[in-house]
């Protein structure tokens, strides 16, 4: 005790102190730099170290990473094998599109599917269980969110009654967003001989883990044939068997034929990353229990999968060559509304342009911080024409983009700096004409239940307002 008595009340010991935190500090802004981050977010790190480092050091040090090369390392890139799988020729009206993702390793677009889109969460529901119930060999989910509710509940009670029939169920729950419900909660499905896997605990022996690599793709994948994807997640809020008018609007699509052998192969990658089994064993299982691949219908589809995986962000840069190659409309759905700044331009100049650009958004998200942070955006938006719709019946939690009734997109990425350049995201872009035009009979829907915003509500407090719109949207880009 004396030895330590004297360490701490040497009278260098707050020098060795400054001198180390200012390595570390200069450490961590050299690693925040390396990252090449987008600029907005990498000035967000910046300020929330420099001028809060007690809070702002710990937090990027759990919460900052983006691709980290030990983790990736783990985690084998995503490739996409075809194996037999038609590759389908689609019009030259696309190619930019394909193009740019396919540079960035994403898959070809391959036809022979049968594609329905899922526009309520009684529908989302009961094409799940209908699929759950007739599952002969396996079962596939992951989700972002496994509700502890009775729509939950429910799912739970199924997939363990199709695991002690012998089908093979896997599912894989992300660890932040089914942190209540990832242990004792899917105890049933263990016991009926099922298996659950947690991906990437935030608190792990594991080194290198990051609590910023989440993993927010929802993909469901029957017997390695039909696929259900999108933005449902397995809570009340985004399904159940009832009508619940407190449930959010969402939407998805269920994929029958080649795109969902894609969409299974995602899942295995993931399932392999977070199991810690061999990639080529969990092939080798596919293979045995499997069916050859079935032509269902004529839509062609590119099974895109975005995240710390992928080579480059093909999603991203896939939505930017949809916006930039717009010649008559572009429809942009989502419940957060955070671009940067190449997409954000992108979406100015084509208003500009004379392109009709239209956003629908919720009129109030669940989210706030993220409602003042898109205020800027919207209305600058405004300002070079584009149209910005409130939908107004309940929470929007819908994720779509269509471009000239040309291209479609369906996934489960927001249209914020998270879900396309940090969170692993899937999406389905989608280039038959019949299938885009669906795609929009579905928005008109939602703007019948929506309306323009033709300029900004007044403020009681304008000073304080605007103090706030910017300090979320400097703040946006870390959430």
């Amino acid at each position: 005790m004396e030895f330590l008595r004297s360490i701490f009340s040497h009278p260098w010991l707050p020098h060795v102190l400054a001198v180390s935190g200012f390595v570390f500090a200069v450490f961590l802004i050299a690693r925040l730099f390396a990252e090449k981050k987008q600029p907005s977010n990498t000035v967000a790190w910046l300020l929330v170290i420099v001028l809060i480092p007690y809070v702002g050091v710990p937090l990027y040090l759990m919460f900052g990473g983006r691709k980290l090369r030990r983790l990736m390392a783990r985690k084998s890139r995503l490739v996409l094998v075809h194996g037999g799988l038609d590759l389908v020729r689609v019009s030259p009206s696309v190619s930019q599109v394909i193009n740019t993702t396919n540079a960035l390793g994403a898959s070809p677009p391959v036809g022979g599917n049968a594609l329905r889109l899922i526009t309520t969460g009684e529908e989302a529901f009961a094409l799940m269980e209908e699929n759950i119930r007739h599952a002969r060999h396996s079962i596939h989910i992951t989700t972002f969110i496994l509700g502890r509710d009775d729509t939950g509940r429910r799912l739970v009670e199924l997939l363990a009654e199709r695991a002690r029939a012998g089908v093979k169920v896997r599912l894989l729950l992300d660890a932040v967003g089914c942190v209540f419900s990832s242990r004792g909660f899917v105890d049933p499905i263990r016991r009926a001989g099922g298996e659950v896997q947690r991906f990437m605990p935030v608190f792990s022996l594991v080194p290198r883990r990051s609590a910023n690599l989440r993993n927010h793709r929802k993909i469901a994948v029957f017997d390695q044939h039909t696929a259900i994807v999108g933005g449902h997640n397995l809570a009340e809020e985004y399904m159940g068997p009832l009508y619940n008018k407190k449930r959010w609007s969402d939407f998805g699509a269920v994929v029958a034929g080649p795109a969902a052998v894609l969409l299974n192969e995602v899942f295995l990658a993931d399932w392999a990353f977070a199991s810690g089994k061999p990639l080529e064993a969990l092939h080798n299982e596919e293979a045995e229990a499997g069916e050859p691949v079935r032509v269902e219908g004529d839509s062609a589809l590119q099974v895109v999968a975005s995240g710390p995986d992928a080579k480059g962000d093909p999603l991203y840069e896939g939505l930017i060559a949809m916006i930039q190659d717009a010649r008559e409309s572009i429809y942009v759905i989502t419940p957060y509304f955070i671009p940067d700044e190449v997409l954000w331009r992108s979406l100015m100049v084509k208003a500009r342009a004379g392109v009709r650009v239209v956003l629908v958004l919720p009129e109030r998200s669940n989210h706030p911080i993220t409602d003042y942070a898109r205020r800027f955006y919207t209305r600058e938006l405004r300002g070079a024409g584009a149209r910005v719709m409130h939908y107004g019946a309940g929470m929007l939690h819908s994720k779509a983009v269509i471009v000239d009734e040309r291209v479609g997109l369906i996934g489960s990425a927001n249209f914020d700096l998270r879900s396309l350049l940090v969170n692993f995201e899937i999406g389905v872009f989608v280039y038959s004409r019949a299938d885009v035009r669906k795609m929009g009979a579905w928005v008109a829907t939602l703007l019948a239940s929506s309306t323009e915003l033709k300029q900004d509500r007044p403020r009681r407090f304008p000073f304080f307002s605007g103090l706030l719109e910017d300090l979320c949207r400097l703040l946006a880009p870390l959430l």
